[in-house]
């Protein structure tokens, strides 16, 4: 287990438990079960106390769990017959992106995501889940297969934020997020997106213009990275907790704000401590929400994407 920060006390305990069952191991004729249990109730306790009350910091930390499933692992377990298809038909595939064809429920969809990668070396392939030009491109291309063949859309949010690379932005960056973000706005299918982990900047906006999104309860959503709002604002990348507290990136937050339109709850400790409740969470979560668009024609769609984007940022405003 990779523990954060805010979570040492927690290893010391879980360590020193470890410990006595070592011990015990070692020498079978040592009683020490009861001390070890009574370890393990102060690390439950102390674990619930913890995620009660996290910061908007801590929960940016909590996103970026390297041990969170991540988009490969929903695709695996919620979906059948996932077919990728790879490529911008422009220039390259972007192995930061993933997209196919697949079955949810035996239902035919289309489904994209950042994918970040599970270790050093997939981690490098994937570029950390950070989008180059060729991946927006590719998303699009799945968007439009989606809409002429009335397949829906679902994505999942998992990246940092656009890569920011002097290719990437020679080969038209900022104009492949506005297509795939005015493309998500086009398209007559039901698109619904969930952010797994970060949803940073126009990088996620331009997958998540849908009409439904969730968040996991711990994952967070924003317009910039606390570290990038803070180098800007402060001139100092250290004040990113007072930047986490001002972008109100929490899924809490964006749900009282209207940005989002469900919370989908972990378990105890976070999505790496429990990955198969999270994944099951998250696909009760996706059913409730094709359920929710199901019926629905083209214009109403259109109109009620639309409409759900124009509203943002006039809740409790009088009419």
């Amino acid at each position: 287990m990779n523990y954060l920060d805010f979570e040492k006390p927690l290893a010391e305990i879980e360590g020193k438990a470890e410990e006595l069952r070592a011990m015990g191991r070692a020498n079978p004729a040592m009683d020490i079960a009861k001390e070890a249990e009574a370890l393990d109730r102060k690390s439950d306790i102390l674990l619930k106390d913890l995620y009660k009350s996290l910061t908007p910091w801590q929960k940016c930390q909590v996103a970026r769990h390297p041990d969170r499933p991540h988009t490969k692992d929903y695709i695996e377990e919620l979906f059948s017959e996932f077919t990728p298809l790879a490529g911008d038909r422009g220039f390259a595939d972007d192995h930061a992106v993933m997209g196919g064809i697949a079955r949810f429920n035996d239902q035919p969809v289309v489904v994209i995501g950042h994918e970040k990668g599970h270790d050093t070396k997939s981690r490098i392939e994937r570029n950390f889940g950070m989008a180059r030009p060729e991946g927006y491109r590719k998303a699009v291309r799945l968007m439009d297969l989606a809409d002429r063949f009335n397949l829906p859309v679902i994505t999942l949010i998992d990246t940092p934020g656009a890569y920011p690379g002097k290719g990437a932005e020679e080969r038209g960056q900022a104009e492949a997020i506005a297509r795939s973000t005015a493309k998500c706005l086009e398209i007559g299918v039901p698109l619904l997106s969930i952010v797994v982990g970060e949803g940073g900047s126009g990088g996620a906006v331009a997958f998540a213009t849908a009409n439904r999104i969730a968040m996991l309860e711990h994952s967070v959503y924003s317009v910039i990275s606390p570290e990038g709002c803070a180098s800007i604002l402060w001139k100092d990348a250290e004040k990113m907790r007072e930047a986490a507290e001002a972008l109100r990136l929490t899924a809490q937050d964006l749900q009282k704000l209207g940005v989002i339109d469900r919370i989908i709850k972990e378990p105890a400790g976070g999505a790496q401590r429990g990955r198969k409740e999270t994944v099951e969470a998250v696909g009760k979560a996706i059913e409730a929400m094709l359920a929710d668009m199901a019926g629905k024609k083209r214009a109403e769609i259109i109109k009620d994407r639309r409409q759900k984007f124009l509203a943002m940022g006039t809740k409790g405003l009088a009419a």
